[in-house]
């Protein structure tokens, strides 16, 4: 008998199961299957993976970069791993797929080292896929080590010369169409586009809103202070993202704002669980400080948000019109949304109401109000650095259907507001399918005037030449939010 065959088969070894990676893939596949959001998604499986005691702030800090670095760049690593494989990457099994693309963000877009970031994804791949398939992992995983990103995008992305947007879009991790929509919103040179870009792929700050009657952002500022205090330094491990002890500081731009650097947990604020504060970008609430602060002549004392859900802008609204005197009605079409409008008014100083109604469908008379908020229903496309799998779920047939309800939203506010009141028209896309072009079209039926909004937001630099605004997270720090003030002049 020879040797070969007289030597034992080696013992079956069960895969290392390591819950951050576990994790981050059971989040990215809620992503994949149900078109859940990873803002959503992410937060209660963290919550629930730390009550076992056993999952750490490394563990957390390791599950929220991979599922938000991988989301980021999905783009690239399709082009990347399509070079690697034997086979169209749609014959590719999609939970395959997304280990692999974990893996890709560990190889390419962390500091983990290539040897550390190939053997924990190919136990990842053990643990939920099997040992079949996790030979296909390592195989492949093992091709993207070849080369770094500066390499890879070298070889997968065209010339610049021969395809710009093509080229861009592979590099920075876009669609094709959104790279050409933002170009065709921002103008400028090669040098603007990519620093939006690169914008969009950074992950944003946590910033909060005081609501007003309820905290001040010094109350803010303290809790949060006191919040970073208690926890100390965050854990961290050698294949954990890099990151500082969380810091509270103001508001760029917005007196109501404070940011939590380095991605400090909101939900660990008391002024944030007592719903006297809230997490709203800085950018939102900047567009109803424009309503709010613009001046006004005659009555000032009935306030509207036409499309009030979830309500980060109706409280924030709420707030300055109870400082006032004034009133806000709540309108969300969504009984579901409406609930989630209500949670945010509580306890307000105010005398503020919600209601569930559609609001191209309005259940109040027409020159009801005095200022009207119509932050209408959008493609989402100013929110790509907070919600980065949207980029990929979009397509410029999605805005074919927003184009009606936009319009009817802002004929509808106009309607709703008195002769000489204001209408605030609001979108989180840059997109001017979504924003100019339908004030336009809706302007072009008479009985309305545009004002100039740049005044209602001193202080903010690179605001254009008016009369409306749009605000860019490279230029900004916010969200790229749209802003039309309208004045009802018939």
């Amino acid at each position: 008998m020879s040797n070969r065959q007289r030597r034992a088969p080696k013992p079956y070894r069960r895969p290392k199961k390591d819950p951050a990676r576990i994790l981050a893939y059971e989040a990215l596949r809620a992503v994949d299957e149900r078109d859940a959001y990873a803002n959503l998604v992410l937060p209660p499986l963290l919550r629930k993976a730390r009550e076992d005691g056993r999952f750490t702030a490394r563990d957390a800090a390791l599950s929220t970069e991979l599922v938000y670095g991988t989301l980021r760049r999905q783009g690239t690593y399709d082009a990347i791993i399509a070079e690697c494989v034997d086979r169209p990457l749609r014959e590719v099994d999609p939970p395959v797929l997304d280990v692999l693309s974990l893996g890709a963000h560990q190889l390419l877009g962390t500091r983990i080292p290539a040897h550390a970031g190939v053997s924990a994804t190919v136990e990842l791949a053990r643990a939920v896929l099997g040992d079949g398939r996790a030979k296909f992992v390592n195989a492949v995983l093992r091709r993207v080590t070849a080369h770094d990103l500066p390499d890879w995008l070298d070889r997968v992305a065209p010339p610049y010369e021969d395809d710009p947007e093509e080229h861009l879009a592979i590099r920075h991790a876009h669609p094709r169409w959104v790279v050409s929509a933002l170009w065709d919103a921002l103008g400028g040179e090669r040098e603007d586009i990519e620093a939006l870009l690169a914008a969009d792929n950074e992950r944003p700050e946590v910033t909060l809103v005081a609501r007003p009657g309820r905290a001040t952002p010094a109350d803010l500022l303290a809790d949060a202070e006191a919040a970073a205090s208690a926890a100390g330094e965050t854990e961290r491990g050698p294949d954990a993202p890099e990151a500082e002890r969380a810091e509270a500081l103001p508001g760029r731009w917005s007196p109501w704002a404070v940011r939590l650097t380095e991605g400090g947990d909101p939900g660990s604020l008391d002024t944030v669980r007592e719903g006297r504060a809230g997490v709203q970008d800085e950018g939102s609430q900047l567009m109803a400080l424009a309503l709010a602060e613009t001046p006004l002549d005659g009555r000032d004392s009935r306030w509207l948000d036409l499309c009030a859900g979830p309500g980060g802008k109706a409280a924030l609204l709420a707030g300055l019109a109870a400082g006032r005197g004034a009133t806000l009605l709540a309108s969300e079409r969504q009984p579901h949304r409406a609930r989630l409008v209500a949670r945010a008014l509580a306890g307000d100083p105010g005398t503020s109401a919600v209601i569930a109604a559609d609001g191209s469908r309005p259940a109040w008379r027409p020159g009801t109000f005095d200022r009207v908020l119509a932050d209408v229903p959008c493609s989402g496309l100013g929110a790509l650095r907070r919600r980065p799998e949207s980029r990929w779920r979009r397509g410029p047939e999605d805005l074919a259907g927003l184009a009606a309800p936009q319009r009817a939203l802002l004929t509808e506010a106009l309607r709703s507001v008195r002769v000489g009141g204001l209408v605030a028209y609001v979108t989180c896309s840059p997109h001017l399918a979504e924003t100019r072009t339908v004030v336009e079209d809706v302007l072009a039926r008479g009985g309305a005037e545009w004002v100039d909004a740049r005044p209602a937001l001193s202080g903010v630099p690179d605001l254009g030449p008016g009369p409306d605004v749009q605000l860019w997270p490279h230029l900004h720090g916010t969200d790229a939010m749209y802003l039309a003030l309208l004045r009802r002049t018939a």
